[in-house]
């Protein structure tokens, strides 16, 4: 079986919010969207956002938690993004959770909320440089 994750969908309470959160603070731009659902093409793989009542019903899961116990990541080239970053996605709706500092294992992170409480770790690490493509190289 291939390594590889094709699609990654978040349920939101609030679509049009949830679009302009990702619009505004990351830049991305819908390459498909509905009442329901968005979708973002990304580096690789698709990223949604989807209303949560319609993910519980597609699922048939009853009653998801609004966000999970996990944390998406969004890496940076530069050290000094980080911050940058994190400063636009909070003015853009997010909440910060951790403030940008070094973790033991090097690098930058910080975290935070989107308006519906899904996690993003903002990182610049150093040992996990971005290809041209965009992708992340796991310790190079």
């Amino acid at each position: 079986m291939q390594h590889q994750i094709s699609v990654v969908t978040l349920g939101v309470s609030d679509l049009q919010r949830s679009k302009e959160f990702y619009r505004d603070g990351f830049g991305w731009n819908p390459v498909s969207e509905n009442e329901e659902i968005v979708f973002y093409q990304m580096n690789g793989f698709v990223f949604g956002t989807w209303l949560k009542g319609s993910l519980e019903e597609d699922t048939r899961a009853q009653e998801l938690p609004a966000s999970g116990a996990m944390s998406l990541a969004h890496n940076v080239t530069e050290e000094g993004e980080v911050q940058a970053v994190m400063r636009t996605l909070v003015a853009a709706g997010a909440t910060v959770l951790r403030e940008a500092d070094a973790p033991p294992q090097g690098g930058v992170r910080g975290y935070v909320a989107d308006p519906d409480g899904h996690i993003w770790e903002i990182a610049w690490n150093p040992a996990w440089p971005i290809n041209e493509e965009g992708h992340v190289v796991f310790g190079v």
